[in-house]
């Protein structure tokens, strides 16, 4: 799963969660975008905010509500279940749950 982060200069950007069957990984993508504008974008969703240029922590409710309903997978709710536990694993989980440590990365061809 990614959230990504995309506009340009004649448009105001967006954040959007893509790729959502794919639960083995989830990162936030930043197409061309000022840190500003990606901060802002994630924060009008209620997605989450960037810590620094490589980490990000996502909403983890938020990011459920605007992926599980647009998903094609039957076990879609088993693999989040499954994902988010193995973030918790890893210490990438807030304590309270509510939020997930992601990765940013660049959104190539955004």
């Amino acid at each position: 799963m990614i959230v990504e982060v995309v506009g340009g200069t004649e448009e105001r950007p967006e954040a959007r969660v893509v790729d959502i069957d794919n639960l083995t990984a989830l990162h936030l993508a930043l197409g061309e975008v000022t840190d500003e504008e990606a901060t802002e974008a994630l924060q009008r969703s209620g997605l989450g905010r960037i810590q620094d240029g490589d980490t990000a922590f996502l909403d983890a409710a938020a990011l459920r509500a605007a992926a599980e309903p647009r998903s094609t997978e039957p076990d879609w709710a088993t693999r989040w279940d499954a994902m988010i536990a193995f973030a918790r694993s890893k210490g990438w989980v807030s304590e309270d749950g509510a939020t997930v440590q992601v990765h940013v990365e660049s959104a190539a061809g955004a």
